[in-house]
């Protein structure tokens, strides 16, 4: 397994943290005009009882990767909620794979943001996520 946690070009730290992913560091984001896409390298923080990615680290960092960047393009004073999350496995995703969590498509809207999102692992997709957001004021 492979134990450099280096992340491909582009990537850089994740500076947004929170108690839930602080065991899953380190954690990698790239930012695009259009998509906050994270990435981490696989390891045994991550791993299920079966020796591969856990499922709910999959839906979680979906969730994440989503309204990050749901709230990226709404801009201005407003924060997200999770109101809906759907994820779909495709395949087994190992340790020691990069797994990337790019956002595809958003439709933002003033109330409700609807996003749709693809989980790699070595740039082979193994989920799919749809979530839908509440927009909420930050006040």
């Amino acid at each position: 397994m492979e134990t450099d946690h280096a992340p491909p070009e582009g990537f850089l730290p994740h500076d947004r943290r929170s108690p839930l992913t602080e065991p899953w560091e380190p954690l990698f984001v790239r930012r695009t005009d259009t998509a906050v896409i994270l990435g981490l390298r696989a390891g045994p923080a991550h791993a299920n009882g079966r020796g591969f990615v856990h499922g709910g680290l999959l839906m979680a960092l979906a969730d994440n990767a989503m309204g990050l960047t749901c709230a990226h393009l709404l801009a201005g004073d407003r924060s997200l909620v999770t109101v809906n999350l759907n994820l779909d496995f495709l395949a087994v995703a190992q340790l020691g794979q990069w797994l990337a969590f790019e956002t595809d498509f958003v439709k933002p809207g003033s109330t409700l943001c609807f996003a749709q999102a693809f989980v790699t692992a070595d740039g082979k997709p193994c989920a799919r996520a749809n979530g839908v957001f509440r927009v909420v004021s930050r006040a």
